[in-house]
């Protein structure tokens, strides 16, 4: 049986208490609204609808094409099922980048239209300003920081960041950056173990790690990664829980043998 605690919403002030008193935080992406509605009845404490829908669920292979007007379409979706789990949305390329009162328009948008809580940006001391204006707009802001999709061209494409000691500095000192301007908790996406765990402890708010190792917050992994649901490369780092790939095709397969042999719908059938 679930207890009150359990079955209250959570909120920003929810993760800063489980950082404090040391308890994982458990994020998964959603992009819709059955997918959601598992994620909330599994105890995620965080659906974040990511611009990774772009590869996940749209066929793109990036994220660069995502639109906001995809994100709120999937943020809703995602919205009416979550009843419990903090849902943030991701911020799509271009969205934010040009200035400060434009991230603010984009932001405040995105929460009006979808009911969201929060959403998520990409960058380092370059979106510092930006995140203390949507703060103090009363927008909360998860940042991220490490690999980030959006920049895959600048990075040279998706590989582990600060791996030397003048990127580590940068990476920490980013961090405590946008921790100054308000961001309530960061991702740290494909850097070094031993960077995240020190980024971990610098840090008041949780970090929640994607290929990070294990001395994060938290973690966060793409729904279809955790389904299995994924037919090309699955990151390393990632693991599937359930294999429904192979389990889909063979149903579909099965679906199609049989309208063919006529085994299905095997007789007439009037819906009453």
């Amino acid at each position: 049986m679930e207890t009150p605690a359990q079955t209250r919403p959570v909120t920003v002030r929810t993760l800063l208490k489980m950082k404090r008193q040391g308890e994982k935080i458990a994020m998964l992406t959603a992009y819709d609204y059955p997918t959601a509605l598992a994620l909330d009845e599994a105890g995620a404490e965080v659906a974040l609808v990511g611009d990774s829908l772009g590869m996940a669920v749209l066929g793109y292979d990036s994220t660069l094409p995502v639109t906001v007007e995809d994100m709120i379409h999937h943020a809703r979706a995602v919205r009416r099922a979550v009843k419990r789990a903090l849902v943030v949305v991701d911020m799509p390329f271009m969205s934010y980048q040009e200035s400060p009162q434009m991230a603010l328009r984009q932001a405040g948008r995105i929460l009006k239209e979808t009911g969201a809580q929060a959403v998520k940006l990409e960058g380092g001391e370059e979106v510092a300003a930006t995140v203390a204006l949507l703060r103090s707009a009363g927008i909360a802001v998860m940042g991220h920081l490490g690999l980030t999709p959006q920049s895959v061209h600048a990075l040279g494409g998706y590989r582990v960041q600060a791996r030397e000691k003048a990127g580590a500095q940068r990476l920490l000192k980013a961090a405590r950056a946008l921790e100054k301007a308000g961001a309530f908790s960061l991702v740290l996406e494909a850097v070094p173990a031993e960077l995240a765990g020190r980024v971990t402890r610098a840090l008041q708010v949780p970090t929640l790690g994607i290929g990070a190792g294990p001395r994060c917050d938290g973690q966060v992994l793409v729904c279809h990664d955790v389904l299995g649901l994924n037919p090309g490369h699955r990151p390393g780092f990632a693991k599937d829980y359930a294999g429904q790939y192979a389990g889909m095709t063979r149903a579909f397969g099965q679906y199609c043998a049989e309208v063919r042999s006529g085994a299905f719908p095997g007789r007439e059938y009037t819906r009453a």
